[in-house]
C-alpha cells in the first residue's frame, strides 16, 4: 500500500511554492549541463588526443564509452540506494563536485591508462545525479506537470552536449597555434588538456550551491505497513518490483536502451564523420554539431515531455512509452541515411531531424519510470534503467561502430556506414520493444493503482 503523506524527517511540503520546484528544476538542469560538457567534450578532440597518445579508434571509444559507462553503470545502484534512504541534495552535491575534479584530471593524463581512470572517476561523480534528480521532481510535481519537469532537465544534456563542441571548437580555435601552454601549477600542456580543466573546474561551483540551497522533499507514494508506518525497503525490493512487472520493464529497458544506442552513435562519431568524409576542422565541426545540438535535439526533449504530459491528461495511461514508441518511427530513417549521403547540407539537414526525434527517450523513459514505481524504490529503479542504458547504449553501442569501422571495413573513413548499421539496427528494435511495452505498461499501472486503493 502506498501512503501520499508519509513524513520520515524531510521538511515540509507546504515550504515548497512552484517557483522553488522549478529553480530545482533548473539548477538541475545547470548541473546536467555541465556533466555533458564533461564527458562530451572528449569526443571533439578524437584527433589530437589520439595523436598525442598513440590511439585507435577502438582505443577511444573505450575511453568515450567503456571507461565512463561502465562505472557510471555500477556505482548508481548502490548510489540509488542511499538517495531512497538519506538526503538526495547531498548526495548530488558530491557528485557534481566529484565529477568536476575527475575531468580536470583528465587534462592531466599522459597515456591511455591516466585517461582511462579520470573517465572513470567522471563517471562514478555523474551516477550521483539523474536518479536522485528523478526522484526529487516526482515528489515536487503531479503526474500531469511531470513529463514537462523531466523534459525541462533533460534538455540539459543537450545544451551540455552543444554547449561541449562549441567550447571545445572556441578553445582549440584559441589555441590552434600553441604546441604547448604554460600552465600555472602544472607546466607545459597540450592544448586538449588545457580544454579539460577549463571546462571542469567551473562544476565545482555548480556542487557548492546545490549543497547549499536545495532540501530535500517530502517523499510522496511511500508504500506503509498496516499500522501506517512508512515501510523500510531493502535493496533486493527493487528487484522484486522489476519481476512483478518483468514484461512491462523488460519492454522499457530494452527498447530505451537500444533508442539510447542510436543516439549516442550519432553524438560520439558524428563529429569523426564530418571531419573524415567532409574534411572539417574541429572548430568547424564543433560550432556545427553544437548548434544542431542545441536547436534540435533541446526542442525535441522539450516536445516530447509536452506530448506525453498532453497525452496524460487525455486520459492515455501508456503516454510517456507511446511517445518513445513515435519518436523511434521518427529517428529510423534519417539514422540510416544522414552519413550516406554526399552533400554536407542535405546531411546535416537529416542530422537535425535524426536529432530531433533521437531527444525523445530522455523525458518519455523517466516519466514512465517515476509514475509506476513506489517513492523508495524510484531511484534505484532508474539506476538500474541507467546501468543496462549506460552500458549496453553508451558502453557497446559507440564501441561496435568503432569495431565495425576498425576491422569490418578497415577503413576510417568508413564510420559512416558504421553509424548506419549500429543506428538503425538500434532504432528497429526500439520500434518493436517500446510498441509491445505499451500494452504491458497499461496493465502494471492497473495493478499498482488496484494495490494503491488495497
Amino acid at each position: 500500500m502506498r501512503h501520499e503523506n508519509a513524513n520520515d524527517g524531510e521538511i515540509p511540503q507546504k515550504q515548497h511554492s512552484s517557483k522553488y520546484a522549478w529553480y530545482v528544476v533548473f539548477l538541475c538542469m545547470l548541473a546536467y549541463i555541465f556533466s555533458y560538457i564533461d564527458r562530451q567534450i572528449l569526443v571533439l578532440m578524437i584527433e589530437p588526443i589520439k595523436n598525442d597518445l598513440n590511439l585507435t579508434d577502438t582505443q577511444f571509444s573505450l575511453l568515450h564509452g567503456l571507461a565512463f559507462s561502465l562505472f557510471y553503470a555500477i556505482m548508481g545502484l548502490p548510489i540509488a540506494y542511499l538517495a531512497d534512504r538519506f538526503s538526495r541534495p547531498k548526495i548530488i552535491a558530491i557528485g557534481i563536485i566529484f565529477w568536476s575534479f575527475a575531468t580536470a584530471a583528465c587534462g592531466l593524463s599522459k597515456n591511455f591508462l591516466q585517461l582511462f581512470l579520470s573517465r572513470m572517476g567522471i563517471g562514478i561523480g555523474e551516477a550521483a545525479l539523474s536518479p536522485a534528480a528523478y526522484s526529487i521532481f516526482s515528489d515536487l510535481f503531479s503526474k500531469e506537470k511531470l513529463g514537462k519537469a523531466v523534459g525541462i532537465y533533460s534538455i540539459g544534456s543537450f545544451i551540455g552536449g552543444g554547449t561541449a563542441f562549441l567550447v571545445g571548437g572556441y578553445v582549440i580555435s584559441l589555441l590552434k597555434d600553441a604546441t604547448h601552454i604554460q600552465v600555472p601549477l602544472f607546466g607545459l600542456m597540450k592544448a586538449w588538456q588545457v580544454a579539460f580543466i577549463l571546462v571542469g573546474l567551473p562544476g565545482i561551483l555548480i556542487g557548492i550551491i546545490f549543497l547549499l540551497t536545495v532540501r530535500d522533499p517530502i517523499r510522496k507514494g511511500q508504500r506503509v505497513n498496516a499500522l501506517g508506518q512508512v515501510e523500510k525497503v531493502k535493496f533486493t525490493d527493487s528487484f522484486k518490483f522489476l519481476a512483478k512487472h518483468r514484461k512491462t520493464f523488460t519492454c522499457h529497458y530494452m527498447g530505451f536502451t537500444f533508442y539510447a544506442m542510436a543516439l549516442f552513435c550519432m553524438m560520439s562519431w558524428s563529429p569523426a564523420f564530418y571531419m573524415r568524409n567532409y574534411h572539417l576542422s574541429p572548430v568547424e565541426t564543433g560550432y556545427m554539431l553544437g548548434t544542431i545540438l542545441l536547436i534540435a535535439n533541446t526542442s525535441g526533449v522539450f516536445f516530447a515531455g509536452w506530448l506525453t504530459d498532453y497525452l496524460t491528461m487525455k486520459g492515455r495511461k501508456d503516454a510517456a512509452m507511446y511517445t518513445g514508441f513515435l519518436g523511434g518511427l521518427g529517428i529510423l530513417l534519417p539514422i540510416m541515411s544522414y552519413t550516406m549521403v554526399d552533400n554536407l547540407t542535405v546531411s546535416l539537414v537529416i542530422l537535425s531531424i535524426a536529432m530531433f526525434f533521437a531527444s525523445f527517450p530522455m523525458p518519455t523513459s523517466t516519466a514512465a519510470m517515476q509514475i509506476l514505481a513506489p517513492n523508495q524504490l524510484r531511484a534505484q529503479i532508474s539506476a538500474i534503467f541507467l546501468l543496462i542504458s549506460s552500458l549496453i547504449g553508451l558502453g557497446i553501442g559507440t564501441t561496435l561502430v568503432a569495431m565495425i569501422t576498425d576491422h569490418v571495413f578497415a577503413d576510417i573513413n568508413k564510420v559512416g556506414y558504421s553509424i548506419a548499421i549500429v543506428g538503425g539496427v538500434a532504432a528497429l528494435l526500439t520500434i518493436v520493444l517500446l510498441k509491445s511495452g505499451c500494452k504491458h505498461f497499461i496493465e502494471s499501472m492497473k495493478v499498482e493503482e488496484g494495490n494503491s486503493t488495497n
